[in-house]
């Protein structure tokens, strides 16, 4: 190059490093409160007598994954007070059990058995 021709060069300085901290978003800042539990409900099972233990055992082993022996004792608590808490969750969780055990359909050892048990979801306590 000569002295007669000037050339400009632009050079482009890297921004502070401060300057690259600051332009980025800043995380939400914890205010020391817990995060609120969604409420919980409780899936109840009521009994009738067009299903019998082995149906309830069976349903409960393959809806929600109960042992046998804590279905037998969950059929026996339905047989006796009527009804009997099966799962305690989320109001959505809830009703998608309450559906599964509707359509599960009717207990083959008993001819009068027409469908599947009733169930219902309500507030836990």
């Amino acid at each position: 190059m000569s002295d007669s021709a000037s050339a400009t060069v632009e050079v482009q300085a890297d921004p502070p490093a401060d300057a690259t901290a600051r332009s980025q978003p800043t995380p939400a800042r914890s205010t020391g409160s817990k995060p609120k539990r969604q409420p919980r409900y409780h899936v109840v099972l009521w009994n009738d007598d067009d299903h019998t233990y082995e149906y309830v055992i069976a349903m409960l082993r393959r809806l929600f994954g109960i042992e046998p022996e804590k279905g037998f004792r969950i059929a026996e608590e339905v047989d006796q007070s009527g009804r009997a808490v099966v799962l305690t969750t989320t109001r959505e969780h809830a009703e998608l059990k309450r559906d599964q055990i509707h359509a599960f359909g009717a207990d083959r050892l008993l001819a009068r058995s027409k469908g599947s048990m009733s169930a219902s979801i309500e507030p836990e306590a």
